[in-house]
């Protein structure tokens, strides 16, 4: 899914990003968001049967997590894993538990799943985007 309108839902404004079936249990996904400035690279976690989703930055370094397309978990699949220095994330928090940012977390991103599509939440993206500059 590749459309990048905008829809307002109450007052929330989505943008849809895939179907909830586009990322099986135990995988993950990403995203970039080019209508931001600079564009916002996140990623998608389907874990224990809920979705997670962070910006695909290392607190560390602040280099992207994975280093192949949408491979973000440890070979165990129990943790998000920097692929640049090994740093272990636990999947429901973000939390570093193990590499050189440890008790620093990934920031999360507000998704919302309604049907079967799963939405980027805009609300709150002036932080995320003041942060990464």
């Amino acid at each position: 899914m590749e459309e990048t309108s905008q829809i307002l839902v109450g007052s929330m404004d989505l943008i849809p990003l895939t179907s909830t079936g586009d990322i099986t249990e135990g995988s993950a996904k990403e995203f970039n968001l080019p209508q931001y400035d600079p564009p916002l690279e996140i990623f998608i976690v389907h874990h224990q049967q809920r979705y997670f989703a962070y910006l695909n930055r290392c607190p560390h370094t602040g280099v992207n997590l994975n280093w192949l397309p949408d491979q973000f978990f440890d070979i165990e699949h129990e943790f998000i894993q920097c692929a640049t220095h090994g740093a272990l994330f636990k999947v429901d928090n973000g939390y570093c538990v193990r590499g050189p940012c440890a008790g620093a977390a990934l920031q999360p991103v507000c998704i919302v799943i309604q049907g079967d599509t799963i939405y980027f939440n805009t609300t709150g993206t002036d932080a995320i985007t003041s942060s990464s500059n």
